[in-house]
């Protein structure tokens, strides 16, 4: 089952993701945590993706595509992955087919612009793995602390409200777009109420995916 989530800057994307991973034996793959690995290799790959990095450049499409190809054929995607955090526009999207890369299942978590200013300026990060926590909604099991190492959690900067608007700009510009993109082609594609409890929507994403 290759699956890909889309939704708002926290619909709760990547605590779905994790969920899923964990209840379902399929690969998670964050281009984030990829783009962490792939920088962290003396590769050739590793280089460019670094040199974009050490400059403050975005790492191009074509880049992130051949990472994402290279993190699929790994042997942990033998039974699916789900994508999070890709693709974020259609062009991204249009790129993915290019590649071959082939999707079963879309799913599309709905929630209002308001509930996702509350539900960001709440979470909590684990910088070295990219686990996601928030303060309400799904806390750490000890304050401040990452579940499985007991590392330091930090609030991005991009999680603070006057940050969040601005992301919900580029969200509704170039990631919206992609719905009405994936409704068209020939994959299942559904929505849920992100705006429920986790564990409400985790039993909605595994009874679709089941």
């Amino acid at each position: 089952m290759r699956i890909i989530l889309l939704g708002m800057p926290g619909a709760g994307k990547g605590t779905q993701a994790q969920i899923i991973e964990e209840e379902l034996a399929i690969a998670n793959v964050s281009t984030g945590a990829i783009l962490r690995e792939v920088s962290k290799s003396k590769s050739d790959l590793g280089q460019k993706v670094q040199s974009y990095v050490n400059s403050g450049q975005l790492v191009p499409d074509e880049i992130i595509i051949e990472m994402l190809v290279q993190r699929i054929s790994k042997d942990d995607c033998n039974n699916g992955f789900i994508l999070d955090g890709f693709p974020r526009n259609i062009e991204q999207a249009k790129s993915l087919d290019q590649a071959g890369v082939s999707i079963d299942l879309v799913i599309y978590l709905k929630i209002l612009e308001e509930q996702i200013i509350e539900r960001m300026s709440g979470r909590r990060i684990h910088l070295a793995s990219g686990r996601s926590y928030h303060t309400t909604f799904n806390p750490p099991k000890v304050d401040g602390k990452d579940d499985l190492t007991g590392e330091e959690l930090v609030q991005r900067s991009d999680d603070k409200p006057d940050v969040i608007k601005k992301r919900l700009e580029v969200y509704f510009n170039e990631t919206e777009p992609m719905l009405d993109f994936y409704k068209n082609k020939d994959i299942q594609f559904y929505e849920i109420d992100a705006s429920e409890p986790v564990k409400a929507v985790t039993e909605k994403i595994l009874k679709i995916i089941n």
